[in-house]
């Protein structure tokens, strides 16, 4: 059979009808693809099967595949063409793990792959300090993928429940670097922004700490994690990030927000854990 090729992502679902059938001659028959493209598709989390109610990224091509069960196919050319950024290992407490995430990384996947995702990246590439190479990982929080900075990973179940709970008690400390549009006047004491964000309370702390060339370089912290929360309360004060394509204007830099430090008790050790960007990695 030719290889395929799509001009356009195409979503393809199948039901599985035969017995001791693999997902990769599923794959090929019915789409017309390579068994090679297939197989990295599979690899970069392009497919999904479902069995009893559960959906799971199926990898695997020689998985012998249940009657019944039910196989998505999300392919994208250009996604699937893209290269995975590198992440650089901070700290390792054995169970969770951080990490700084440069720009253009994501934090988790989407139904077309997440081999551009630090979550993907880190199982497969991660290099430890304390032994095992290969670790599970779970995410906790997230960092928007144009913006770069520290972000923590979860290696079993229970690191991830004891982490999530940190954030959902704000008891995670998180400290941004951002710098916006024109000269952002800040009173010394600092300001804090509030306006609720999709009908939710939304608290930003911002400090001023120089303007030049028409832009602010600001201290921010935050309390809660409302999406894009730092991008939109900046926009709605007049000084959006710099090269925020989506609430400011394009610039010829990408988004200049980074998350350089993180402070909190390890649910473990219970002792307080700083991690932060070395002075030349932070905006200066």
């Amino acid at each position: 059979m030719s290889d395929t090729s799509f001009e356009i992502p195409q979503k393809f679902e199948f039901t599985v009808t035969q017995t001791e059938q693999t997902a990769l001659d599923l794959l090929a028959e019915g789409t017309g693809l390579s068994k090679q493209r297939i197989k990295d598709a599979m690899n970069k989390g392009a497919v999904w099967w479902t069995l009893k109610g559960k959906t799971l990224r199926l990898r695997r091509a020689t998985k012998v595949l249940y009657k019944g069960s039910r196989i998505q196919f999300f392919y994208d050319e250009q996604v699937l063409a893209r290269k995975p950024e590198t992440a650089t290992l901070i700290y390792d407490a054995g169970n969770y793990s951080i990490w700084f995430k440069p720009p253009g990384m994501l934090s988790q996947g989407s139904q077309w792959g997440d081999h551009c995702s630090i979550l993907r990246w880190v199982e497969v590439n991660g290099q430890f300090t304390q032994g095992r190479e290969k670790r599970e990982c779970f995410l906790v929080h997230r960092l928007d993928g144009d913006a770069s900075g520290l972000i923590i990973l979860a290696h079993d179940s229970q690191a991830a429940a004891k982490l999530s709970t940190l954030f959902q008690a704000r008891d995670m400390h998180k400290f941004y670097q951002a710098w916006v549009v024109d000269d952002c006047e800040v009173p010394t004491s600092g300001l804090t922004l509030s306006y609720e964000l999709d009908g939710k309370s939304a608290i930003t702390h911002i400090k001023k700490i120089r303007a030049e060339n028409n832009k602010t370089l600001l201290d921010v912290t935050i309390e809660t994690g409302r999406k894009h929360q730092i991008r939109r309360h900046l926009a709605n004060i007049g000084h959006p990030i710099v090269g925020d394509r989506v609430y400011g204007k394009k610039a010829s830099v990408g988004l200049q927000l980074l998350a350089y430090r993180l402070e909190f008790i390890c649910p473990f050790s219970q002792q307080r854990v700083v991690a932060e960007l070395p002075k030349e990695v932070q905006f200066n």
